[in-house]
């Protein structure tokens, strides 16, 4: 089977700093794209950034300039170094890892159980 994994998150004062990650293992044939979202109470879960194989990066227009996403592709494992945390990215903050097993060689998403980040004095 495939298990996608987070660690890092925690409590952290506004202005702060934590990373997060996730890492993929199990019956994997290559893993293309790997992604973090987060979602807040009463809130839809949304992209925060997202890093394919290659090293291309996508970001949400509201951690641009704050968080870092970078992956690790022989540990199957990718990070979110998030600094000047402010209150409104408090969330549980997801992993998704779209990657094609070697179980029956299709390509899926596969999501980590998530890791709660709060943001506060």
């Amino acid at each position: 089977q495939v298990q996608v994994v987070e660690s890092g998150g925690g409590l952290v004062q506004p202005g702060g700093s934590l990373r997060l990650s996730c890492a993929a293992s199990g019956l994997i044939f290559s893993i293309h794209a790997m992604g973090w979202y987060r979602q807040a109470p009463g809130k839809e879960r949304e992209l925060v950034a997202s890093i394919n194989r290659a090293g291309s990066t996508n970001y949400a227009d509201s951690v641009k300039g704050r968080f870092t996403i970078s992956r690790e592709n022989a540990k199957n494992t990718v990070y979110l170094q998030m600094n000047s945390l402010k209150p409104e990215d408090a969330a549980v903050y997801y992993c998704k890892t779209d990657l094609t097993s070697s179980i029956d060689y299709r390509r899926r998403d596969y999501w980590g159980q998530g890791t709660q980040v709060t943001v506060s004095s």
